[in-house]
């Protein structure tokens, strides 16, 4: 009896709580992310060839490695095995030009990494959007490689590279108008959507931008798709479906104010919601849990903001494309939010301190 005794006390576990686990663990959660952008990633080689698919591996690969190197001089073991550093990657060339050179890629990869991420401490910690401030550095150190655009289904995109893809550091690529002409792609602007209509006051085709079938970022081309994939993410629970849905909301109700008040001047809802970085921004990188604030209505006001100063930085902005800015402002305001909406406390007569 004694020894029976023994030998079921050898195998309780003793600790605080909470005993029961949830089965979303992290690698879980970044895996379903990267599962959802999928879709995107295929659909974005489809439309522009092998350079795009290498733009995903290199940034992928640069934030992995970053990521890795990081843990082995800090003696922190290995922490790549959580997926967050190529979830980062990947979504960040999904922002990049399909041209973008590879070396500029590994750069936005390396700066993510070290300055969205380790700098604050590691996941969970970062205040920022970590595949965003990869962006928004090559944004303002390389402009003229972020705003150069290429048309989609060129004739060999998937037998030869754009020229820029391979451009080594600090040269000269080849010039992308000799490559059209090489392409057999008739009428191409070498502008986005945006670019178009904020400049040009050109409005594109409604159907292309909604299938994709248009130039712009690698993975933010095809407005349906986007929903979808990032649907899925909500109806998974990886995302709040109050933040994507607010950040819409906050964008068109700006836009179709002053829709209503010059039609000429500025877009309309539909072109609001489809253009540009919107979509993608919305469900993919304003969801981020980490800079999000953590409240229900917090994460409503955050949206709205988000919506808000994205219209702003269109309309006004020097700018065409305000998402990236927009949501790295809401992560920094992320945090007063928090406060100002924090629950009453149960029993108590004042708010929340």
């Amino acid at each position: 009896m004694i020894q029976t005794f023994s030998k079921a006390v050898t195998k309780l576990k003793i600790g605080t709580g909470p005993y029961i686990k949830h089965p979303m663990t992290l690698p879980r959660i970044m895996r379903t992310v990267l599962y959802s952008a999928l879709p995107i990633c295929v659909f974005s080689v489809y439309l522009f060839g092998i350079s795009s698919l290498l733009l995903i591996l290199t940034t992928a690969l640069t934030c992995v490695a970053t990521e890795q190197f990081w843990s082995t001089i800090s003696k922190k073991g290995i922490t790549v095995n959580d997926w967050s550093a190529a979830v980062t990657g990947v979504l960040l060339a999904l922002t990049l030009p399909p041209g973008f050179p590879l070396w500029m890629a590994g750069v936005a990869g390396f700066f993510a990494i070290v300055f969205g991420k380790i700098a604050f401490g590691g996941l969970g910690q970062n205040i920022f959007n970590p595949a965003l401030m990869g962006r928004i550095f090559v944004q303002a150190a390389f402009p003229v490689a972020m705003t150069t655009w290429v048309p989609p289904f060129a004739l060999h995109r998937f037998t030869e590279t754009i020229p820029s893809t391979f451009t080594l550091p600090f040269s000269i690529p080849t010039s992308i108008a000799n490559w059209l002409a090489t392409i057999q792609v008739d009428g191409f602007t070498g502008a986005t959507p945006l670019t178009l209509f904020k400049f040009q006051h050109i409005a594109s085709d409604p159907f292309a931008m909604a299938t994709g079938f248009t130039s712009g970022s690698t993975g933010e081309t095809c407005a349906i798709l986007i929903i979808l994939c990032g649907a899925y993410l909500c109806s998974q629970k990886i995302a709040d479906w109050r933040i994507p849905l607010s950040v819409l909301s906050g964008a068109i109700l700006t836009g179709t104010i002053f829709y209503l008040v010059n039609a000429q001047t500025y877009p309309d809802p539909l072109f609001i919601l489809t253009s540009g970085g919107l979509l993608f921004g919305a469900f993919f990188m304003a969801t981020d849990p980490v800079g999000a604030p953590i409240t229900p209505r917090g994460r409503i006001i955050f949206g709205l903001f988000i919506g808000f100063l994205v219209m702003m930085i269109r309309l006004f902005g020097s700018w065409p494309e305000g998402v990236m800015c927009a949501i790295l402002w809401g992560n920094a305001v992320s945090p007063i939010i928090n406060q100002l909406t924090q629950p009453k406390p149960y029993g108590t007569k004042g708010g929340a301190k």
